[in-house]
This record gives structure tokens, C-alpha cells and sequence, in this order.
């Protein structure tokens, strides 16, 4: 019976259930068929570098996987800005991440949806848009978006392509391939890209 089962397997079950609704709904907002895994988002968050005062921003949040992995590596809940464009995976992370910001919004137009005073104080920004299926010029679009909050410092990207899922050189970026596990399905790669000139 579902109330036997222990919480942890209900709340895994709840988020593959709402995840895979969300990609029936909309393939091309979700990066994969299922969330990632545990992990492939304890590699993404042992990317992230924090001061105390600066906030964390992750993006295409889904049902929270990487937010929760966020959380128990020691990322403050009130320091974590959770942005996430259908409403209903919205309302869902604000139910499960109890301190968080989520932010029900558009990543590229990141200037208008997240807090004024996280502007130019987010250390990490972390994204599991799938950008590889964007033409370049939307791709562009995102990196300003990026770039208008937090300048200079690029952003992590979770992707399922073996090699760079972004024209990098064509983006005047630099590319770097920071962790890759197989213990993913599809076997997953974290990306760092930061701005040629930063």
C-alpha cells in the first residue's frame, strides 16, 4: 500500500510521475525523460562556489532533484533562487523546498523575475535547460540573460551530449567539462562556461 512505503520512495515516485507530465506536456523545456540522478546532482553541486553573502541560482529546477542535492551540501535555503517557467512545477517546489525562492519565470529574462538584491551577488548559476535544442540565437539570448544578473561569471550547465552542448567559440565562451558520470540515465556531463573576456 502507498502509506507503507517509505517517504523517501513516495516523494521519488511523486517527482517521476510530475516529471515525466511535464515532458509529455513540453519535450523540448525538459532536459530528459526522468529527473537526474542522485548522482549527477551531488557532481553539480559540489561545482558550486559560494561566498556567505552570495546567492545560488538554478534554473529549469524541474521537481527539485538538484535543489534538494543544493540544500544537503550546505547551500542556505534563503541563499538558493529557484526559477522555473510551468506554474505547476513551480507550486510544487515551493511545497517541498520550505525557505527557498522559487520564482515562477522566464530564465531569459532573468533581469525582471529574480529579486532586485540578488543582482550581481549570485556566485553560481546552474542550468538544466536543455540549450543544445535552442538555435544560436536564443542560445545568445540566455547568456545575456545570465550575464545582466550576474556578470562575468558564467554558468553551469547538466547536459546528456558527449561533447559541448554549446558552440562555445561561436558564444565567445570558454568551455570546460568539469565532472561526467555514468551513474545517470542518460550518462550526464556538467559544463563551466564563462565569458571569453571575464
Amino acid at each position: 500500500m502507498p502509506d507503507a512505503l517509505p517517504r523517501i520512495t513516495r516523494q521519488h515516485t511523486a517527482n517521476a510521475a510530475l516529471f515525466l507530465k511535464r515532458w509529455s506536456a513540453n519535450p523540448l523545456q525538459m532536459g530528459s525523460v526522468v529527473p537526474s540522478s542522485p548522482s549527477l546532482c551531488r557532481r553539480i553541486a559540489r561545482e558550486v562556489a559560494r561566498g556567505p553573502q552570495d546567492y545560488v541560482l538554478e534554473l529549469g529546477a524541474g521537481t527539485g532533484v538538484v535543489s534538494r542535492a543544493l540544500l544537503e551540501s550546505g547551500v542556505p535555503a534563503e541563499r538558493l533562487i529557484v526559477v522555473e517557467i510551468v506554474p505547476e512545477m513551480a507550486a510544487h517546489l515551493r511545497q517541498t523546498l520550505p525557505g527557498v525562492r522559487v520564482v515562477c519565470g522566464d530564465a531569459f529574462d532573468l533581469a525582471a523575475c529574480i529579486p532586485p538584491e540578488a543582482h550581481n551577488r549570485i556566485s553560481t548559476a546552474i542550468c538544466g535547460i536543455p540549450l543544445v535544442l535552442l538555435p544560436l540565437e536564443k542560445q545568445r539570448r540566455f547568456l545575456d540573460s545570465v550575464e545582466a544578473v550576474a556578470p562575468g561569471r558564467g554558468f553551469l550547465l547538466y547536459s546528456y551530449c558527449i561533447t559541448s552542448p554549446l558552440p562555445w567559440r561561436k558564444l565567445a565562451l570558454k568551455a570546460e567539462r568539469r565532472a561526467w558520470t555514468p551513474r545517470n540515465f542518460p550518462p550526464a556531463s556538467v559544463w563551466r562556461y564563462t565569458p571569453s573576456a571575464a
